[in-house]
C-alpha cells in the first residue's frame, strides 16, 4: 500500500473535490471522526467545513493547514469498506491525527479502490501537529497495515521502479532522442486524448511537442509527425525527430486511430461532470491564473494555457491524472472555453458562471451493500500531487509510466532503415 500526503491552505477545495465524487456517484463517505453529525446523516460541503472551523480560527501561523491524504492498496487487493475504515482510523492515529476531526471518502471512478482522508494539521489550540520524519513514519504504518490486513506489500523493487519513472525531457542532459522515446512510446497507452492538440498539451508537461509535416512522394500527398524538445519556458530547444524513429505507435496514423477510439469512449465518461465541477469551483474561488492552476493541481489536474503573440488566450486544456483523461475547456462546456478565461484573466471581466448544485451526501454505514467489484489495474499509477512546480507542471510522476527497459533506439532506427531498403529493392 502506498500513502500520499498533500498539504494546502484550501480546506473548502479539498472537501468540494471529494464531495463532488459522492454527488456524481463516483464515491461515498465511509467514516467520520469527531465531526458534527447531521440528523439524517446527510452532509454538504458547508456542513463538513463547520467541524474544522474552530481549529482554523485558533490557527496561529500554519499556512498549509489542510491535510489531503490518499491510501492506495495494490490494485489486486480486494478491500472491503470495513477494512478501509479500520485502515484509515489506524493510519490517522499512528500519524498523530487520531484526535483530529477527519472524514474518509472512498473513490470508485477509476479501476482501483482507494480512499481519501481530509483533515487539518493544527490542533484545537491552533498549534501545528509535528510532521517530523513524516514519510518514514507513514511507510512504517503502511507496512504494519499490509501485515495486519493481509495486503500485497509495496516491495523495495516497486519503490525502485517508482524512482525510475519517465520524467520531463531535459535537452541539456543529452541523448534527447532516448528521453523523448521513453515518453512517446508509452504515454498514449495510459492517457485518453481526442485530438492532436490535446495530445500536445499532455506532451508539454514532459517538455515535448509535435508538429505535422506534409510532402509529396511519388505523386501522393503524405503526412508525417515530428517530435520536438522544449525548454522550461515551452520554447523549442533542439532539432526535431521523425516519428518513425520511435516506432509505429508514435506515428500520425496510429495516433489518429487512438484519438477516434477515445472520442467515443469519452462521450459519456463518468469523471467528466466531476472535472467540470472542479474547474468551475476553481474559477469562482480564485482571482488569477496562478491561483487557479495551483487549486486544480492540488486535485491532481494540470492546466495548459495557450496564448498568441499578443497574449490572448486561444486555448485551454485540463489534464486529469486521476482518470488519465485530457479535456479541452470547450469540451467540458461552452462556459469553460478559452474566451471565458481570456475575459477573466486578461480583461478582468468577472463572468457569472453557474456553480453546480450541491446535493447532500450521506455517510455509508458499515453494513451497506458494497459497490461493484473493480477490475485490478496492473500499475501503481498513483500521482504524487504534493511535489509540483509553482506553475502546476508535474515534478514527479510516481509510478505513472512503466520502468524504462533500456531499449536501444539507435538499433531500432537502423532496423527501420534496413526495412525501407528491402522494400525499395523489391
Amino acid at each position: 500500500m502506498i500513502a500520499k500526503i498533500g498539504r494546502s491552505g484550501n480546506l473548502h477545495g479539498a472537501l468540494a473535490y471529494n464531495h463532488l465524487k459522492v454527488v456524481n456517484e463516483n464515491g461515498k463517505i465511509l467514516f467520520t471522526n469527531k465531526m458534527i453529525e447531521t440528523p439524517h446523516g446527510l452532509y454538504s460541503v458547508a456542513q463538513l467545513a463547520q467541524s474544522f472551523a474552530p481549529y482554523l480560527i485558533s490557527n496561529r501561523n500554519t499556512e498549509k493547514h489542510t491535510l489531503h491524504i490518499s491510501l492506495n492498496p495494490d490494485p489486486k487487493d480486494k478491500v472491503s469498506d470495513d477494512k478501509f475504515r479500520e485502515m484509515a482510523e489506524k493510519y490517522m492515529r499512528e500519524m498523530g491525527y487520531g484526535e483530529q476531526p477527519f472524514i474518509v471518502f472512498k473513490h470508485t471512478d477509476i479501476d482501483r479502490s482507494h480512499i481519501h482522508i481530509v483533515s487539518v494539521c493544527v490542533d484545537a489550540e491552533g498549534k501545528k501537529i509535528s510532521d517530523k520524519f513524516e514519510k518514514m513514519r507513514s511507510m512504517k504504518v503502511c507496512r504494519e497495515l499490509e501485515r495486519k490486513q493481509d495486503l500485497i506489500p509495496a516491495t523495495e523493487k516497486e519503490h525502485r521502479q517508482n524512482d525510475k519513472v519517465f520524467r520531463q525531457v531535459d535537452y541539456k542532459a543529452g541523448d534527447v532522442k532516448s528521453q523523448i522515446a521513453s515518453v512517446v512510446r508509452h504515454l498514449p497507452n495510459y492517457y485518453q486524448c481526442q485530438t492532436l492538440g490535446e495530445y500536445n498539451a499532455l506532451l508539454s508537461l514532459f517538455n515535448v511537442t509535435t508538429e505535422k509535416v506534409e510532402g509529396e512522394l511519388q505523386g501522393q500527398l503524405r503526412q508525417g509527425l515530428l517530435y520536438i524538445p522544449l525548454n522550461a519556458k515551452g520554447d523549442r530547444a533542439g532539432h526535431p525527430f521523425k516519428a518513425s524513429l520511435f516506432g509505429k505507435n508514435a506515428g500520425l496514423p496510429t495516433l489518429e486511430l487512438h484519438f477516434a477510439k477515445n472520442k467515443e469512449a469519452l462521450k459519456a465518461h463518468p469523471t467528466k461532470p466531476t472535472i467540470k465541477a472542479a474547474v468551475t469551483i476553481a474559477l469562482k474561488s480564485t482571482s488569477d491564473e496562478q491561483a487557479f492552476k495551483k487549486w486544480l493541481s492540488e486535485q491532481g489536474i494540470n492546466v495548459v494555457v495557450r496564448r498568441n503573440d499578443t497574449g490572448r488566450i486561444y486555448g485551454i486544456t485540463f489534464i486529469d491524472h486521476n482518470s488519465k483523461t485530457v479535456w479541452n475547456g470547450s469540451r467540458l462546456g461552452k462556459e469553460l472555453s478559452a474566451n471565458t478565461f481570456n475575459d477573466c484573466w486578461n480583461n478582468n471581466i468577472k463572468l457569472e458562471i453557474k456553480e453546480p448544485v450541491e446535493p447532500q451526501s450521506k455517510i455509508s454505514g458499515p453494513h451497506e451493500a458494497e459497490l461493484p467489484t473493480e477490475e485490478p489495474h496492473h500499475l501503481f499509477d498513483f500521482l504524487n500531487t504534493s511535489e509540483k512546480h509553482e506553475d502546476g507542471l508535474i515534478e514527479a510522476l510516481g509510478g505513472l509510466l512503466p520502468e524504462d527497459r533500456g531499449e536501444d533506439y539507435e538499433e531500432q532506427d537502423f532496423a527501420n532503415k534496413m526495412k525501407k531498403k528491402r522494400k525499395r529493392q523489391r
